[in-house]
């Protein structure tokens, strides 16, 4: 198919997307990144965030948990600890996921002996947050 690029979505379990597509958005750590059809290659950070892809002149989204892209030769591989489509994401868990985060967040003090991470609270409410954000769009 002209004017395509193959999109790849790999995480340590399976490869959650093997497909041709006209167009990739991916949630790179400094904005979202536009890839078309003989981009320039590339490798670039990924922020937790919606990946968006354009197959058959439909929209996709999958959500995906940070990692990194690359581009080279009209292939996206997209490298990530976990993706999951809008249908398989348990909304409910994410929900109780980013009200735990907001707890941690909003608790200020850690429970005797430990310390607030308030770096992976932030983290974990991103994720949550864009889990839900991937499945109500999709």
């Amino acid at each position: 198919m002209p004017g395509s690029l193959t999109l790849r979505v790999i995480t340590p379990e399976a490869i959650v997307l093997d497909q041709s597509v006209e167009s990739a958005v991916v949630p790179a750590t400094d904005g979202l990144t536009g890839i078309l059809p003989r981009h320039a290659p590339m490798v670039v950070a990924l922020d937790a965030g919606v990946l968006k892809c354009v197959a058959a002149g439909r929209e996709q989204r999958l959500f995906v948990a940070g990692g990194f892209a690359e581009v080279q030769s009209d292939t996206v591989r997209v490298i990530t600890q976990a993706s999951e489509r809008p249908t398989d994401i348990d909304v409910e868990r994410a929900q109780r996921a980013a009200e735990r985060a907001r707890e941690r967040l909003h608790a200020g003090e850690a429970a005797p002996g430990e310390e607030l991470d308030v770096l992976r609270a932030e983290a974990a409410l991103r994720r949550a947050l864009q889990r839900l954000r991937t499945a109500e769009h999709g």
